[in-house]
């Protein structure tokens, strides 16, 4: 969804996409874009700073930026050259505030995903944040803001601007700045505008050094920037260490398991590997999964970084075993990359990266499998097994439970997986009937 009526965009992209130039010709910075996640998993676009007197803004997005209300946004730049040690920075400071603004006086707010992305698209830039609407206009929200901005001395510093209507029915932001000893000061404003919405989803350029690895140094990068607030960071690193950068499948065929909580993976994977006399492996591997807790408490970047080097050490394991016998893995890079991109990826399944993009490719330098299978239930049956169960959850799996659309974006983004691709297996008949099934699979495709 793009509020407001949707420009011209190659004039507006245009004028976007390069620097403005002030009444004196001096070069300006060009306007900020911005995703806003709305109701219903649709998102609006909006730009801050530029001059359209034509544009006019939704009146449901001026309903949660302007008045009666008051709103304000809350972004996390990342400082430096962008590099790994920043972007996990960024990326803590921003899981810190969502703990906040969900406490004390921003109980009574609505609090919103809110992206800040670069005209144009393209990989840099990108900062995550809020959207804070609070419906009774408190001052006691803004003093809050400011003292939790107080409490972030360190760089990045969170950006924080309000939004204020005016009676032409135009919409505002105003942003506020700190002043060394002068306090914090709002310095003016600027228009709020309409802009097309990107062909790609502003997040999808930055996925490959942010939840998506297309590489193991990658994901190797970010653990090193946690070494010294996670300590268990260096020791999945020298874990990974001890195993060879390039690894070589053996003669015996190699066969993944994937599929969402509850589509009975343990129970089929534990039945084939007795059936063909096969190795059992999991990634993560034993070796690090007793760390699994703390790293699912960290934000995507570092969650993702750890089962993405759970993949290459479990493919060490694979490279060995392969060459006695087959080899059944519950679990490898597909779920590590689908779970990254419905997390990341604002808005619904329309907003998901297109069928064959490149971050549904196989990392270049990780051990592929023969054939990948795909466990799938109904919704419904899906639900009878959790009860069932009375398990201890992840949050990505108490996600699939609470909210539909995001259990769809990791099923469409599982089946859009290339090199390999997944084979659907329908999970809901009888352990035999699927044993037979999956068998089937295995003998038609691996020789």
């Amino acid at each position: 969804m793009v509020f407001g009526r949707r420009p011209r965009a190659p004039l507006l992209l245009a004028r976007l996409s390069g620097l403005r130039r002030g009444a004196c010709g001096r070069a300006m910075a060009p306007p900020r874009c911005f995703a806003l996640e709305l109701p219903g998993c649709t998102l609006a676009h909006f730009a801050v700073g530029d001059e359209d007197p034509g544009a006019r803004p939704d009146p449901g997005v001026a309903a949660l930026l302007g008045p009666p209300g008051r709103s304000y946004s809350l972004s996390v730049p990342v400082a430096g050259s962008a590099g790994c040690a920043a972007r996990v920075r960024a990326a803590r400071l921003h899981q810190r505030l969502l703990h906040q603004l969900r406490r004390g006086p921003f109980r009574r707010c609505q609090l919103r995903r809110l992206l800040c992305y670069r005209p144009g698209g393209g990989a840099g830039g990108l900062q995550h944040g809020f959207l804070l609407c609070d419906p009774r206009d408190s001052p006691d929200t803004r003093s809050a803001l400011l003292a939790l901005l107080d409490a972030c001395p360190e760089a990045p510093r969170p950006r924080l601007a309000e939004f204020s209507g005016d009676p032409l029915c135009r919409l505002w932001q105003l942003p506020w700045e700190r002043q060394d000893g002068l306090g914090w000061r709002q310095l003016g404003r600027e228009r709020v505008v309409p802009v097309p919405e990107p062909v790609l989803h502003p997040v999808v350029p930055d996925l490959p050094s942010s939840g998506v690895f297309p590489c193991r140094e990658a994901a190797r990068a970010v653990l090193e920037a946690c070494t010294s607030f996670i300590p268990e960071a260096r020791a999945v690193l020298d874990l990974l260490d001890q195993c060879p950068e390039q690894v070589q499948k053996g003669k015996f065929p190699v066969i993944v398991i994937e599929g969402l909580d509850a589509t009975g993976k343990t129970t089929v994977t534990q039945s084939v590997s007795d059936s063909l006399k096969a190795v059992l492996l999991k990634s993560p591997p034993s070796c690090i999964s007793q760390w699994r807790k703390i790293f699912d408490d960290e934000p995507t970047i570092i969650r993702r970084a750890f089962y993405s080097l759970g993949n290459y050490i479990v493919a060490s394991e694979i490279a060995k075993e392969s060459t006695k016998s087959p080899v059944i893995v519950d679990r490898y890079w597909h779920s590590t990359a689908t779970y990254a991109i419905a997390t990341e990826v604002s808005g619904g399944l329309q907003h998901l990266p297109p069928a064959h993009h490149p971050i549904y490719q196989w990392p270049r330098d990780l051990l592929k499998p023969d054939l990948v299978l795909l466990l799938t239930v109904s919704p419904e049956e899906r639900m009878q097994r959790i009860e069932g169960r009375g398990m201890e959850k992840t949050k990505e799996e108490a996600e699939l439970e609470a909210n539909s659309i995001f259990r769809q974006k990791v099923e469409v983004s599982y089946q859009r997986m290339e090199n390999p691709g997944c084979h659907v297996v329908d999970a809901s008949p009888s352990r035999e009937r699927v044993l037979q099934m999956v068998l089937s699979e295995i003998q038609n495709n691996c020789n």
